[in-house]
Order: C-alpha cells, then sequence, then structure tokens
C-alpha cells in the first residue's frame, strides 16, 4: 500500500508544472528578445533612410560641383567634348548642350545615364558606370546608374511626375522598392514629411508616369504609397512596400 502511495506521489512530482515565477522569466525572457528584434529593424530602417538622404543629397551636391568645375550639364555635355575636358574616354554620346537635362520620346535615360558616367568618370560621384546609348533604359545589373538601398535604379532630369503642383523641375529620382514607413521617414528627414509639398515629393502613380517610364517604370510607385483624398499624406496603414520619391533642386 505504501509502495503504491510513493509511486503515485512521485507521478504527481514528475508532472508538476511550471511555477508562477518560472513563467514570469520565461515572459521576460521573450519580451526582452522581442525588444531586441524590434530595437534592430529600427535601427536598420533608421540606416537605411540615412542612405537614402546621404545619396540624394550626394547627387545633388556632384551635379552642381560640376556644373561649377566645367560651365556644362552633366549628362547634357556632348559627349565627345566631356571626354576631352575629363581627359577619359566616355561610352554615352551625351546631350544636345542646351543647358538642361531633356528627355525626347524614346530616349528618357538618355542623358540621365551620360550624367553618371560624367559625374562618375569626373570624379564628382563614386561608382564606374559604363554609360550606354540614347536609348538603352538601365536596370539593377546593366551599371548604368546607381541602384538605392532595395537595388532599384535611381534616375536625375526634369519630370512633372510628381504629387502636387508639378510644373517641370529637376530633381533626383530615389527608386523603388521603398516602404511607406522608410518614405515618409526620410520626407520627414529632408523635408516636411508631406508628400505633396516641399522639395521632397512622392512620385507620381504607376500608368501617370510621363518620363522615366517604359519598361521598368522607374519614376512611378505603387498607388496605395499616398491618400487619394486631401489632406495628402503617406498611407502607412496601406503598408505598401514599393514607393518612390523625388528631391527637387
Amino acid at each position: 500500500m505504501n509502495g503504491i502511495t510513493e509511486s503515485a506521489r512521485s507521478s504527481r512530482a514528475g508532472q508538476r508544472g511550471f511555477s508562477i515565477v518560472e513563467v514570469a522569466i520565461v515572459l521576460v525572457i521573450i519580451g526582452l528578445l522581442l525588444g531586441g528584434i524590434l530595437k534592430g529593424q529600427e535601427m536598420m530602417n533608421s540606416a537605411r533612410v540615412r542612405n537614402l538622404a546621404d545619396m540624394t543629397a550626394a547627387v545633388r551636391a556632384a551635379y552642381f560641383g560640376f556644373i561649377d568645375r566645367y560651365r556644362n550639364v552633366p549628362g547634357d555635355w556632348d559627349g565627345a567634348e566631356a571626354s576631352r575636358a575629363i581627359g577619359v574616354a566616355l561610352v554615352s554620346p551625351g546631350g544636345n548642350n542646351n543647358g538642361r537635362l531633356d528627355h525626347p520620346a524614346g530616349q528618357e535615360y538618355g542623358e540621365p545615364i551620360a550624367a553618371w558616367e560624367q559625374l562618375a568618370k569626373s570624379g564628382f560621384l563614386q561608382g564606374n558606370y559604363v554609360g550606354g546609348a540614347a536609348t538603352d533604359e538601365p536596370d539593377a545589373g546593366s551599371n548604368q546608374a546607381p541602384l538605392n538601398a532595395f537595388n532599384n535604379v535611381v534616375s536625375i532630369g526634369r519630370t512633372p511626375d510628381y504629387e502636387g503642383v508639378s510644373p517641370v523641375a529637376l530633381g533626383v529620382i530615389v527608386g523603388r522598392g521603398v516602404p511607406v514607413r522608410i518614405a515618409q521617414e526620410l520626407d520627414t528627414k529632408m523635408d516636411d514629411g508631406v508628400p505633396d509639398t516641399g522639395v521632397m515629393r512622392a512620385t507620381a502613380a504607376d500608368g501617370s508616369v510621363t518620363v522615366f517610364a517604359r519598361t521598368n517604370e522607374w519614376g512611378g510607385r505603387e498607388s496605395a504609397c499616398v491618400t487619394t483624398s486631401a489632406p495628402i499624406i503617406w498611407d502607412v496603414a496601406a503598408d505598401s512596400q514599393d514607393c518612390n520619391s523625388v528631391l527637387l533642386f
């Protein structure tokens, strides 16, 4: 009888649940792990915002530095003339020397591709952009244009394809594939946080792009990135992962 009692007691002891203290310790550990993950994600997003901000600021500084040195607009400058002045052979034919980045139909990326090559080979931008024909459209593997932190093509040129009052203006298009939360933070960091005012704007939505379009529609974005009714804001609730912005000069 005593043997049965002892066996039952042993069985009950082996099936004993966790104590309140043990559960509390586990919850604290889980909380610390989740906090670390969220903090790490926040730091990663902040790093991406800084990367995008630094990139666009560097392009703008390089553009004006090039003009100051050579008295010509990068990309618009005829390729043969630029080659002689810079002192290296350039692949891109360059532009028409009319003092601005033009985008004739079928050659939307011609002068911008030439601009990246001229800026890099003159030492104003890091990179070794290979240039190309006026009819080319860059992609992530062509090395004809910089890529943003999300491996999408960055463009430069004159465009009306952005939110709000939008006369044709020169700007750096940050590139597609940017999550809406990061686009909003970038806008806040560099401007006013509003996608249709200031110098940082959301680009036009896909289907409305008139300049940097063609196959990849590098000048566009997913429509859900911003709200459609006033006041226009970055639509964080929609959680789009394919937003795009332009920094106007």
